[in-house]
């Protein structure tokens, strides 16, 4: 089976599986305890059960016995034990360390047994937290991360057979896989950038699905076409402009507030995206009905507003058109993703209606991987891309990328009553009353503008008719590459 994905895979390790056409490589590659399947409900894998206690406080997981990992060592309980440790231990400065965001200890019962004992609760855990995929704790010890990005080795029911980043990974079929061999006997992920080269390969058979959407018309045209399998979801991932915070220019949220009012973002979506999303209100998308909070501050497309914002923080419009305050120019580079045909066209329009209240943002493409690690780093102004912040999981938990220590906070954001907000939604386990909580963070959220969100898109998961045992329905479009060993070619 041949998928395509639009940016390039740069590590096959679990810690760099955010982007969504990596996460689809390395999901083939490892396994968790309890996973996602595509309607969110949790489904214990590598954990035969698991059980958790009333106060929140420990979690008890019994693992399926003879489980193999690539390399033929059996999967145990202190793979689990270094795995989560490996995570927590600030040393190593995990990507996804928030996940386990109040871990007392992890404690080995015995050989298919392992507690997680809890300083205090954290009701996220089982959603992010314990479905983290699991590495061998003799061979990444001995190869340690950086080697281990490239030589992967799980319990999955795919094995890596050749990895180029920029082009194809290519997953051989374990044989000895504890749910048993899959049907498929590669799975391979090309690295395809345009979206209308992609869209091409759906139609001439060249590829069997795309991982990432293509250019709106494309998806359109074949979810009406019978001779494919077109699943439509609400993404969980905001499409949003990151900015850095600590840049003085943005450091006054009144010209972030002013840039959102600037955007049309109506028109991006009727025009650009022809109507395939809804506008953004905050971070958390609609699709997570239970802690989506639509009662906060909304940004109409409004320069005026825009301008008197500007005009109220000091930036005054220059002889070019462009504002300025202490000799300074409002104006900075947005960095997009190379070849990224469905966003670049957002950016400039974007482009022109900040344009069009005095700020300037200039435009330039970079890798994916280029991009996220220098916005790590606090090196790069901004760019534009989608991503969760809350909700993966089924979870409203935005850790790792709204918390002030958060990996992926891209915009380097930081709000001591957010924190503890976050804190506070973690500890308290009883949904009714984390809802409020939650509630409270999109509000702050919409009224600070740390980034400029855009829309939730439509999410387009197409497929091939010749790849069967494909479900029925689905609330999670990327979700179903978990099921790719169940597939087969008919």
């Amino acid at each position: 089976m041949v998928v395509t994905g639009h940016q390039e895979i740069s590590s096959l390790s679990p810690d760099d599986a955010g982007p969504t056409v990596i996460w689809t490589a390395v999901t083939q590659i490892h396994n968790a305890l309890v996973e996602l399947d595509e309607n969110y409900a949790l489904v214990p894998t590598l954990a035969q059960s698991y059980s958790a206690a009333p106060d929140g406080l420990t979690y008890t997981f019994k693992l399926r016995r003879g489980v193999r990992f690539h390399d033929q060592t059996e999967f145990t309980a202190e793979d689990v034990k270094y795995t989560y440790e490996w995570y927590m231990n600030p040393a190593n400065h995990a990507i996804t360390a928030n996940n386990f965001q109040g871990v007392e200890a992890v404690d080995v019962l015995d050989r298919y047994t392992v507690r997680v004992r809890m300083k205090h609760p954290n009701a996220a855990f089982l959603a992010k937290g314990a479905s983290t995929f699991i590495v061998p704790a003799a061979y990444h010890s001995r190869v340690g991360e950086k080697a281990y990005k490239s030589a992967p080795i799980g319990t999955g029911a795919f094995r890596l057979k050749e990895w180029k980043p920029a082009e194809h990974t290519l997953l051989q079929a374990f044989d000895e896989h504890f749910r048993g061999r899959p049907y498929l006997d590669f799975f391979r992920v090309d690295i395809v950038p345009e979206p209308s080269v992609r869209a091409i390969g759906l139609q001439t058979g060249a590829s069997d699905s795309a991982v990432w959407p293509l250019l709106v018309e494309d998806n359109l045209r074949f979810a009406k076409d019978p001779h494919f399998t077109t699943f439509v979801t609400l993404t969980l991932g905001v499409n949003h402009f990151p900015i850095n915070n600590k840049r003085p220019m943005f450091a006054d949220r009144r010209v972030r507030q002013a840039m959102l009012y600037a955007i049309d973002r109506q028109r991006l979506i009727d025009d650009v995206f022809k109507g395939t999303a809804v506008i953004a209100t905050s971070h958390l998308s609609p699709a997570l009905k239970t802690y989506y909070e639509p009662h906060v501050a909304q940004y109409p497309h409004d320069p005026a507003k825009a301008r008197a914002l500007l005009d109220e923080a000091g930036w005054r419009v220059g002889p070019d058109g462009i504002r300025e305050k202490d000799g300074v120019k409002l104006s900075f580079t947005c960095v997009t993703i190379t070849g990224d045909q469905a966003r670049r066209p957002e950016a400039e329009v974007a482009q022109q209606d900040l344009r069009a209240v005095g700020i300037e943002m200039k435009l330039a493409e970079a890798p994916v991987a280029t991009i996220t690690e220098k916005l790590r780093k606090g090196e790069m102004d901004a760019s534009l891309f989608n991503w969760t912040y809350g909700g993966s999981g089924g979870d409203p938990d935005p850790s790792v990328t709204l918390r002030s220590n958060g990996g992926n906070n891209w915009s380097h954001y930081a709000n001591p009553k957010v924190d503890s907000l976050i804190d506070a939604g973690l500890k308290e386990v009883n949904p009714a009353k984390r809802r409020p909580l939650y509630g409270e963070i999109q509000k702050i959220v919409a009224e600070e503008v740390p980034f400029l969100y855009v829309m939730y898109w439509h999410w387009y998961t197409i497929f091939t008719k010749r790849i069967k045992g494909l479900p029925k329905t689905a609330l999670n479009g990327p979700q179903l590459y978990r099921k790719a060993y169940q597939w087969w070619i008919g």
